[in-house]
């Protein structure tokens, strides 16, 4: 079903709008460009008309809370209406086919996040290829993922966690938001690397999974940080490690898997901005800079703190490099783990 969701000017009202999406998560190189760059010279009038930013999700999930972020700053710096219209469905493959089939004038740009990256695993026939109809602008911003586990759950540490899993096989349950979402990749990579037959539990979005976790229906989960640590604060769930390479300095008390010897459960829920093959290049670096002066804005820095998540305006080739490694790595992971579509 497809839903829109259009905002121009003043996008968000301030942290009474971002507390209403606590739960969640709460994502060029010559040809390897994602899409080949336009020889085009940057039209002086650009942009001369609104600016449309597609969301592959519904109002309020952390890509939309991004998009509407960047479109209050937008609007302003490119002197433009700024359009935030919201696609959601398929894995991110509605919203990211309306991106590669617009036209390449730098007034359509998507916004990319990791989940998306198993698209081509997890959509038949897929109206786009990432590498080739699409081509990266820049990165914004990562969230962290915490393995937290129900409050009533005999484990105080991961250590315990996996002897009670293996004293248990197949008895324990984690939760996701659906399939081949960041917290069943995570899930399954903690099942590989430690040896694992725990069951896995989609439900049909990220927050309904986390009321799971709450209700002890299900015995634990990978969140993001912004969605799982009102719960922690509460007592309602026990948090004991994060998916991270280092450690956050949110929860700087918590181990990494990696330290605890799982040094390949690493996830990140990325987001960033991705624009029509054909684009030029001169727009692109138009956008990046635009959106790497908004990325560094006091007020915006504070927003996103706010939210437990970590601004990363990496360049056009960084955050291809990125969207490629990615797409590598979670589609041999979906195959490896026999992942099917929900």
């Amino acid at each position: 079903m497809r839903t829109t969701s259009q905002t121009t000017g003043a996008m968000l009202s301030g942290i009474g709008h971002e507390a209403s999406i606590r739960w969640a998560l709460l994502a060029p190189l010559a040809p390897l460009a994602l899409g080949l760059w336009s020889s085009q010279a940057l039209p002086q009038a650009y942009p001369s008309k609104a600016v449309r930013i597609f969301v592959s999700t519904g109002p309020g999930a952390p890509p939309d809370v991004m998009a509407r972020l960047l479109a209050e700053k937008l609007v302003v710096s490119l002197g433009q209406p700024v359009i935030v219209e919201n696609r959601p469905g398929a894995s991110g493959s509605i919203g990211m086919a309306a991106v590669a089939k617009a036209p390449p004038d730098g007034h359509t740009i998507g916004i990319f996040s990791m989940g998306y990256t198993t698209a081509p695993s997890m959509v038949a026939q897929l109206p786009y290829d990432t590498e080739r109809d699409l081509v990266p602008v820049t990165m914004l911003a990562r969230d962290s993922n915490l393995l937290v586990v129900t409050a009533n759950l005999p484990a105080k540490s991961v250590a315990e966690l996996v002897a009670l899993a293996k004293a248990k096989p197949g008895q324990l349950k984690f939760a996701s938001g659906g399939n081949s979402t960041p917290a069943h990749l995570a899930g399954e990579l903690l099942k590989r690397e430690a040896g694992l037959d725990i069951v896995h539990i989609p439900y049909k979005t990220p927050p309904a999974g986390a009321a799971a976790v709450l209700a002890g229906d299900v015995d634990m989960m990978f969140g993001a940080t912004v969605a799982v640590t009102p719960h922690i604060k509460s007592g309602r769930v026990r948090v004991l490690a994060t998916a991270t390479p280092k450690r956050i300095p949110a929860y700087p008390d918590v181990p990494t898997l990696v330290e605890l010897g799982y040094p390949n459960v690493v996830i990140s829920n990325w987001s960033g901005i991705v624009a029509p093959a054909g684009t030029s290049k001169e727009i692109v670096e138009r956008l990046h800079l635009e959106i790497q002066k908004i990325l560094a804005l006091p007020d915006v820095l504070q927003r996103l703190e706010r939210l437990g998540v970590e601004a990363s305006p990496a360049g056009p080739e960084e955050f291809g490099a990125l969207i490629r490694s990615e797409l590598q790595r979670w589609n041999k992971l979906v195959r490896d783990a026999g992942i099917k579509p929900s």
